[in-house]
């Protein structure tokens, strides 16, 4: 089936998770489109990039709700309104509202530049991340997709990828290395859900054969 899909962005990311998943809607990988982008500012480069191509871009700031329930039920409204099948978070950096996790389960994932379950909770995001990483000396790092639950980073893990840390590493030069096969990771994740071959048992995500 055709899927709508929301993007969630922070007040910071460049928008290139955002990009791979239009891109990869617009050449058929994935069998949908991003029916709407939410973020937290309007001046930030993922709004605009989303503007840009034709995608309603829509901010709503927690901080201008008396509380999370008030800020979850504007989400759930902005979200029923474009008929959102899947929720696809980027660079989003507050934990989703129970209301919309509930509301959504197992349609809102997540992706996280590193290998869950290590480097991975509260904080463990950005440059943060990947000097923990490396200070840890691990020699594989990567990144993991996963759906969203109500405690960061804890959901079921969609789909993995393992990427070599190399000596003389610096946090820069391993997010860019990590960063394509991220791309390339949300991009199947997606695709795999559009195609209705996601199938979750408690913590363990099963992907069905595909029917022709």
């Amino acid at each position: 089936m055709s899927i709508n899909i929301a993007v969630l962005v922070s007040g910071h990311g460049r928008g290139s998770n955002l990009q791979a998943i239009i891109d990869a809607c617009g050449d058929n990988r994935i069998d949908g489109r991003v029916a709407v982008v939410i973020g937290v500012k309007d001046d930030v480069p993922a709004m605009e990039r989303a503007r840009s191509q034709g995608i309603p871009a829509i901010a709503v700031s927690a901080k201008s709700f008396p509380d999370d329930e008030a800020y979850g039920r504007r989400l759930t409204e902005i979200l029923s309104e474009y008929n959102v099948d899947l929720i696809c978070l980027a660079g989003y950096m507050r934990l989703l509202p129970s209301e919309v996790v509930k509301t959504y389960k197992h349609r809102v994932m997540n992706t996280h530049a590193a290998l869950i379950p290590m480097f991975y909770g509260r904080g463990m995001y950005g440059e943060h991340l990947h000097r923990a990483v490396l200070d840890y000396g691990v020699k594989i790092s990567g990144c993991t997709i996963h759906f969203v639950d109500e405690q960061y980073d804890t959901g079921p893990i969609i789909v993995q990828k393992a990427v070599s840390v190399e000596e003389g590493d610096t946090p820069e030069t391993l997010v860019a290395r990590i960063l394509p096969h991220e791309h390339a990771a949300y991009v199947e994740a997606i695709s795999l859900f559009a195609q209705g071959r996601l199938r979750v048992e408690g913590r363990i995500v099963h992907i069905d054969p595909k029917h022709d």
